[in-house]
């Protein structure tokens, strides 16, 4: 047996985000993965709001190729997390499955799938800025709620990690070679804090950022004496 929905939005990725929600009451924890669309059509805009036609899809999916899970217990602030990733995945036209991990420290929201570069942004950029929302609707709407939100996709977090303090050591050891300070390329407020804490204990240098954003970026010097 097939489900099937068909759903509108002002994009195609908003129409596909509506009918993934759709699917999902009908089958709820159904593989997202497995989803198919077919898009009706891709919309309008018209001229000064006149003649404005939204865009529609139809979304799919084999109930036996794609059987329901048991949906894990969320707490509220992570299924807002949840909803918020899928939303801006849906309108970027991304496809993924999203997981949600929540220990006593953090709730890590991982989006797996195809292609997931659009998602990550620029020096991580775009999912810096997902990352940055949901903790700003953590703190809003749930202030008794402690926990930080980290976004990542594919395994990209350890990745600019591991790149990043490997930056920062080299750059260090390059200062106390020279004797004269290194500037480094902009990074968003997330990856300088990384290269702050590598070099914090480094002997013979020291750190700050400056400039404004989105252009802030460190500053490895050596240590004043």
């Amino acid at each position: 047996m097939t489900l099937q929905v068909e759903a509108t939005g002002e994009t195609v990725g908003e129409a596909k985000w509506s009918a993934l929600r759709e699917l999902e009451k009908l089958a709820p924890g159904i593989d997202k993965a497995s989803v198919r669309f077919q898009v009706v059509s891709e919309g309008e805009r018209g001229l000064l709001g006149v003649g404005y036609a939204p865009a529609r899809v139809v979304a799919s999916v084999a109930e036996d190729a794609a059987p329901a899970i048991e949906p894990r217990d969320e707490s509220e602030p992570a299924a807002r997390a949840r909803e918020l990733v899928e939303r801006i995945a849906a309108s970027l036209g991304v496809d993924c499955r999203i997981a949600i991990d929540e220990s006593d420290e953090s709730i890590l929201v991982s989006c797996a799938g195809r292609e997931l570069g659009m998602l990550i942004g620029r020096h991580g950029q775009t999912i810096d800025a997902m990352q940055y929302l949901a903790n700003a609707i953590r703190h809003r709407a749930f202030p008794e709620e402690e926990r930080d939100i980290v976004v990542d996709a594919a395994g990209y977090r350890e990745r600019r990690r591991a790149t990043l303090e490997q930056l920062a050591v080299r750059s260090a050891q390059r200062v106390m070679d020279d004797g004269v300070p290194v500037e480094l390329e902009p990074m968003t407020a997330i990856e300088r804090k990384v290269v702050h804490v590598r070099l914090k204990e480094f002997p013979g240098v020291e750190t700050s950022s400056e400039g404004t954003e989105p252009n802030r970026f460190i500053v490895v010097s050596p240590m004043r004496e």
